[in-house]
C-alpha cells in the first residue's frame, strides 16, 4: 500500500463529494479507504499535521458518508483532528495540500469552510451537546435530520460529554447516534476509571459472541431488528449484569464493532438509521492504522512533522536548536519536587505534550493525568491545595479557557496556592484560532488575588515556578509553545524574583536621562524587542527595553518612570488588545498625568487563522520588524 504512487489511484481522485462515494458498491470501498489513507500518508508527509488519529478514522469517515445522507444529515467530529479523511471525501482533497498553512484550509473543521462541517471542533467533548441541540432544532422546524456525533474515548472523559448524554438520553424521540471511537488513546494513552470500564465493556466475550451474531442477521433481517430494538436492552443488562453505563443515560448501547472493517462498518450504521432514538456505537480502532511507524509509537505520531513516507524516518524541523520551554517546565518540576514533598502534577491528558512525564516517570504517585477534564484539573488541584499540597497544574493557555470558572470560584476566591501554568501561551501557528492561547491574559489579570508572570526565555520560567511555589498564592505563569532563547538553566540555582518588579534589559539615555522610546515586552516579545531595538540604534534611534516580568501585579514604579523619561512608549504582548496588558498600562499612564503617547501591540480584535508562528506574528505586527516600524513611525525626525 505505501508504495502506491498517484498514477496508481484508482478512486481517489473521481471521489470529489460523499455523492461520488455513494456511487461505489461496498466491496469497492476497502480500496478507497486504503487510497485514502495513502494520501494522507503523503500528504503530511509534506505539510504535517494530526496524523495518527486521521488515519484511525479513515474507514470510519467513509462509511458514515456512504450512509447518511450528508450535509442534510449533520456530522459532528469531535475532536477535529480525525477527520482529515471527512476533509477529502467532502470537496477538500486538492486543498488538503495546503492544510493548516496561512490562508489555507484548517486542521479542524470549520463550518465558514464547507457546508460539511456542521460545527467547528477544535477542543474536546463538544460533539454530543452540539449534534442533540441540532437535533432539537430539526425537530422544531419539521425536518427529518439526522445527527452524528463521533467522539473519540479520551474525549468522553471530559464532563460536558456526559452533560450532553444526559440531557439528550432523556429525549426519547430525539435522533441522535453518538460513535465512540474507542482506540484507548488521546494523545497520550487514556487513564480513568471509564476507561477501564470500555476496555471491560469491549472485551466481554459473551456479550460481543452474541453481538455479533445479532448483527449478522440484523443487517438482513428488519423483522429481527425490530424484535431487538423491543428486548435488546434486557439482554445486554444481563450479560453485563447491568452496568451499561451508556444505557443508565437513556442511550442504546451497540458495540462493539471493528473500525477498520468498512463493510461491517455500512452494515451496522444502515440497520442504526432505523432506530430512531438515542443510540450508541462502540467502534474499535487503532490510532495509526495501516501504517506501521504510526502504528509502533502512537504519541509520537499523533503529530510527527515532517517525515519521509517510505521509511517512516522523522525529518528534523529547523529550528534554533535551544530546550523547549515545556522541557523546562518538565525537569524543573521535577527538581522542585525532589526538594518539596508538598508538591504534585496535575494535567488534563497531556503528560507528554507539557512535559509532565518527566516527572512522572521519577514520582508516579505525586502526578496525576485526570484526563480530558481541565475544569476538575483545577477544582482537583484547589482540593489539594486546600488540604496542604502545591499543585502544579499545567493546562494549555487555550483549554484552561474551559475552567474559568473553577480558577475563579475554586482557586482565587479562597486564596488557594495553585500554580496555573500555561503552556503554549500566545500564537501557537498552525493549529489556528482554537489553539492560540491569545486570551489568558485578559481573562486572568481581571481576577483577583492572581499573580500572572510571563517568563522571557528558560531561566526566567524556572525561576517563576520556585517564586510561585514560595508565593503561597494562585500563581499562573504563561509560557509560549516551542524552543527557548538559548539562556542556560539546566542544574542553575533557584532565584526568587520579586513578584511585581521586572528587568531592563537595555537602557539607552541621552545624557539627560532620557529615551526617544522605551519599548515595555513581556514574556517572548523581549527577543523581538530586543532585535528591534538593536536593528533602531543604527538608525541613530534611542530604545530602551524593559522585560514587564508580570502582567499582574505590574510594575508600576518603573513603567511610570519609564514613561516620565521616554518620547515614546511601545507595549508588546503576545495576546489580544482588549483587556491586555498594554491597555493596563495605557491607564496607568493616564491615571498619572503623563502625557507620552503611548502605543500597544498584540493581537487585534479578531480571530487567527493558521500558519507558521513568524507568518502570524508578522500578520499581527509584533514579530521584530513590526515593533521597528512602530519605533520608526513614532520618532520624531532629527
Amino acid at each position: 500500500m505505501h508504495d502506491m504512487t498517484l498514477r496508481e489511484y484508482k478512486y481517489l481522485y473521481s471521489i470529489n463529494s460523499p455523492s461520488d462515494l455513494r456511487r461505489l458498491s461496498v466491496e469497492e470501498l476497502p480500496l478507497y479507504c486504503s487510497e485514502l489513507r495513502q494520501y494522507i500518508i503523503e500528504q503530511c508527509a509534506i505539510n504535517p499535521g494530526h496524523l495518527a488519529s486521521s488515519l484511525g478514522a479513515v474507514e470510519l469517515a467513509v462509511a458514515i458518508h456512504y450512509v447518511f445522507d450528508t450535509p442534510y444529515d449533520k456530522l459532528v467530529w469531535d475532536v477535529g483532528h480525525q477527520a482529515y479523511a471527512h476533509k477529502i471525501i467532502t470537496g477538500r482533497r486538492d486543498q488538503f495540500a495546503r492544510n493548516r498553512c496561512l490562508d489555507g484550509i484548517s486542521g479542524f473543521p470549520r463550518m465558514a469552510e464547507s457546508e460539511y462541517d456542521a460545527f467547528g471542533a477544535g477542543h474536546a467533548s463538544v460533539s454530543i451537546s452540539a449534534a442533540f441541540g441540532m437535533v432539537k432544532a430539526a425537530a422544531l422546524k419539521g425536518e427529518e435530520r439526522k445527527a452524528i456525533a463521533v467522539i473519540g474515548d479520551g474525549a468522553m472523559t471530559g464532563g460536558l460529554a456526559f452533560e450532553g448524554m444526559n440531557n439528550a438520553g432523556a429525549g426519547k424521540n430525539s435522533d441522535i447516534l453518538v460513535i465512540l471511537n474507542d482506540n484507548n488513546m488521546a494523545i497520550d494513552r487514556s487513564t480513568g476509571a471509564l476507561n477501564g470500564y470500555l476496555l471491560r465493556l469491549s472485551t466481554s466475550q459473551r456479550y460481543n459472541r452474541f453481538k455479533q451474531r445479532i448483527w449478522s442477521m440484523l443487517s438482513h433481517t428488519p423483522r429481527l431488528l425490530r424484535f431487538c430494538q423491543k428486548a435488546g436492552n434486557a439482554v445486554k443488562h444481563g450479560l453485563l449484569q447491568n452496568s451499561n453505563l451508556f444505557e443508565s443515560f437513556g442511550f442504546r448501547y451497540f458495540g462493539r464493532v471493528d473500525g477498520h472493517n468498512v463493510g461491517e462498518l455500512v452494515r451496522t450504521l444502515t440497520a442504526l438509521k432505523a432506530i430512531h432514538e438515542p443510540k450508541l456505537l462502540h467502534v474499535i480502532t487503532g490510532k495509526g492504522h495501516g501504517y506501521r511507524p504510526a502504528e509502533e509509537d502512537l504519541t509520537i505520531w499523533h503529530a510527527p512533522g515532517r517525515f519521509n513516507p517510505q521509511t517512516g524516518e522523522r525529518i528534523r524541523s529547523k529550528t534554533n536548536g535551544n530546550d523547549r520551554y515545556q522541557d523546562v517546565f518538565g525537569q524543573t518540576l521535577l527538581d522542585l519536587a525532589r526538594a518539596d514533598e508538598r508538591i504534585v502534577g496535575i494535567t488534563p491528558a497531556m503528560p507528554t505534550g507539557c512535559s509532565m512525564n518527566v516527572m512522572m516517570e521519577q514520582m508516579p504517585d505525586r502526578c496525576f493525568d485526570v484526563g480530558i477534564a481541565e475544569s476538575h484539573a483545577v477544582t482537583f488541584s484547589a482540593g489539594m491545595a486546600a488540604s496542604g499540597m502545591i499543585p502544579f497544574c499545567n493546562i494549555y493557555s487555550t483549554f484552561m479557557q474551559r475552567a474559568y470558572d473553577n480558577i475563579i470560584h475554586d482557586v482565587a476566591l479562597q486564596r488557594l496556592p495553585v500554580v496555573m501554568c500555561l503552556d503554549r501561551g500566545g500564537l501557537v501557528g498552525e493549529d489556528g484560532a482554537t489553539h492560540h492561547g491569545v486570551f489568558d491574559l485578559a481573562y486572568l489579570c481581571c481576577v483577583p488575588n492572581v499573580i500572572v508572570a510571563a517568563p522571557s526565555d528558560e531561566r526566567e520560567l524556572r525561576n517563576a515556578m520556585f517564586t510561585a511555589l514560595k508565593a503561597e498564592q494562585p500563581f499562573a505563569i504563561r509560557y509560549p509553545r516551542g524552543g527557548g532563547c538559548g539562556t542556560p538553566w539546566r542544574d542553575m540555582p533557584f532565584e526568587q524574583l520579586p513578584i511585581g518588579r521586572g528587568r531592563m534589559l537595555r537602557q539607552d539615555n541621552d545624557d539627560e536621562g532620557r529615551t526617544d522610546v522605551t519599548v515595555l515586552a513581556l514574556g517572548k516579545c523581549c527577543s523581538f524587542a530586543m532585535e528591534a531595538a538593536e536593528k533602531a540604534a543604527e538608525s541613530g534611534v534611542r530604545v530602551s527595553v524593559f522585560d514587564l516580568r508580570y502582567a499582574k501585579p505590574l510594575d508600576e514604579e518603573q513603567i511610570i518612570a519609564a514613561a516620565r523619561h521616554s518620547r515614546h512608549i511601545i507595549t508588546v504582548e503576545d495576546g489580544v488588545l482588549r483587556g491586555g496588558v498594554g491597555e493596563a498600562i495605557v491607564k496607568l499612564i493616564a491615571d498619572n498625568n503623563i502625557p507620552t503617547p503611548v502605543t500597544t501591540l498584540g493581537v487585534a480584535d479578531q480571530f487567527i487563522e493558521q500558519g507558521s508562528p513568524a507568518q502570524l506574528y508578522a500578520l499581527c505586527g509584533y514579530d521584530a520588524e513590526g515593533i521597528l516600524r512602530a519605533i520608526l513611525g513614532n520618532t520624531p525626525t532629527k
